[in-house]
């Protein structure tokens, strides 16, 4: 008789035996879904999400497994034969990541996304106690055999490749003042620079007249003909000049050079001007992600 188990992850070793069991239970749909093995690999490099990361298994056999990233976000997979028995550990050591960082009476909450028509995980996230709220991203595709014109750019501005991790520094900062968030800093962008699939020719940046980094966009490639052209950041200096359109463009041609069919970005609902530029890019509508969240408190002692 078989014995469930579980234990913290133990590095490399654990990281492809995730992969492997995500690809197994991954419906072909879901394949590209968030996250995919290069998100996985960013965020186990770091050390916080390593310490939130649990495998479970029958046997020896890995079932299921979970973390915790930096923004509270409970990412999984789980074989659906023990999605309520194990989900529900999964699930409580999520909100366990999230408690240990609550003071004593403090209130906050796990959240999870998931796409609007994966209706196994909808179900999962309803059964462990998450509702759905208002925030919802969106995804947006383009057919990369349609004519690509041309990037178009304000006088004296220029797309060229990063030139290598010196750059880190100043596409973080531009991140930040894009997004209005202080989590992408330098040591988490050369993080993403170091991954496995990095391509250097394919990270992307607007240079302004006087050299800064006005915008940037990091694409990427995958074996299944998908490329992304994902994330896009412009700095608020430098908005409504048609960057993002120009290095979604630009971003577009060298994923069709590397035989990509298909380009792929997301972006949060709420982002219209984003929306509109992938609009004006030729990108339309793909699916749409809903996020939920569980309420989580600290009671202290």
């Amino acid at each position: 008789m078989t014995t469930i188990s579980s234990r913290l992850y133990e590095g490399k070793k654990d990281f492809q035996i995730m992969l492997d069991l995500m690809n197994k239970v991954r419906p072909a749909k879901h394949a590209n879904d968030y996250p995919v093995k290069v998100d996985i690999e960013e965020n186990l490099e770091v050390e916080k999400i390593r310490a939130n990361t649990k495998l479970w298994f029958n046997g020896s056999q890995l079932i299921g497994w979970v973390y915790v990233d930096d923004f509270h976000n409970l990412r999984w997979e789980l074989d659906k034969s023990f999605s309520d028995t194990v989900g529900a550990e999964m699930v409580e050591w999520g909100a366990e990541c999230t408690r240990k960082t609550l003071a004593a009476g403090e209130t906050s909450t796990l959240d999870a996304s998931c796409r609007a028509d994966y209706k196994e995980r909808l179900d999962f996230l309803s059964r462990h106690g998450f509702h759905q709220t208002d925030l919802v991203s969106i995804s947006m595709k383009r057919i990369l055999s349609k004519p690509i014109p041309n990037p178009a750019l304000p006088q004296g501005f220029q797309i060229r490749p990063v030139k290598g991790v010196e750059e880190a520094k100043a596409i973080a900062s531009t991140h930040r003042a894009a997004f209005g968030t202080d989590y992408m800093t330098t040591e988490n962008r050369l993080i993403i620079m170091n991954s496995s699939e990095y391509d250097p020719a394919l990270d992307l940046v607007v240079v302004a007249p006087d050299g800064a980094i006005a915008a940037y966009c990091t694409c990427s490639t995958d074996p299944s003909g998908l490329g992304t052209t994902d994330p896009v950041g412009v700095h608020p200096n430098h908005q409504r000049k048609g960057l993002a359109r120009a290095l979604l463009l630009k971003g577009m041609q060298l994923l069709k050079e590397r035989g990509m069919k298909t380009a792929q970005f997301t972006t949060s609902g709420d982002n219209v001007a984003m929306q509109k530029s992938g609009e004006s890019a030729g990108f339309c509508l793909e699916h749409k992600i809903f996020w939920f969240e569980k309420d989580i408190k600290n009671p202290g002692m």
